[in-house]
């Protein structure tokens, strides 16, 4: 039975050893890794599946954001990657890792997501589509029409800029006197 759990349930090293099945080791020279590099990914939405024991899929989320050409930033979601073990591909982890991390973001109210994907795919079944990003501009290589954005009801995003990686403001205590 396939169980989803937390990301944080999983040793990073089997993640990232699925990670490397899933995508080879040459992964890391990716557009999506340049947009999240540095960051931690976001607890609360990203996942794993598991039965009896054994790391089967994965995905993750990352705060990026949009800076447009006036200068004014809007904070948004990168999903992604979405891996499944070779061999368990088509039986539906993939869908179901992306229904769990779609179910946890709107119960939290998320910032507007983009992926890098096949659009046939995740705009049929999960509302991601191109059209918010054809301005958008990325750290490197991108297919345009693998560029897409899920927007939730009553979100907008500037039709125009440059995602980067969101570097999120930690709040420090005052040091002792």
């Amino acid at each position: 039975m396939i169980t989803i759990v937390p990301i944080a349930d999983v040793p990073a090293a089997d993640v990232d050893q699925l990670l490397d099945d899933a995508f080879g080791q040459d992964r890391h020279g990716r557009t999506a890794y340049r947009l999240r590099e540095g960051m931690a990914q976001i607890a609360g939405l990203s996942f794993a599946a598991t039965a009896d024991g054994v790391l089967l899929g994965s995905i993750q989320a990352w705060p990026i954001q949009l800076r447009s050409e006036d200068g004014t930033t809007v904070p948004l979601i990168l999903v992604g990657p979405v891996a499944v073990r070779p061999g368990r591909q088509r039986d539906g982890i993939g869908r179901r890792l992306m229904e769990a991390m779609l179910a946890a973001a709107d119960a939290q109210g998320s910032d507007p997501m983009t992926l890098i994907g096949d659009p046939e795919y995740y705009d049929r079944f999960f509302g991601f589509c191109a059209a918010p990003t054809a301005g958008w501009h990325v750290p490197g290589p991108v297919e345009r029409r693998r560029l897409l954005a899920r927007l939730r009801p009553g979100q907008t995003v500037p039709m125009d800029g440059q995602l980067e990686p969101r570097r999120m403001a930690v709040a420090l205590e005052p040091a002792p006197q």
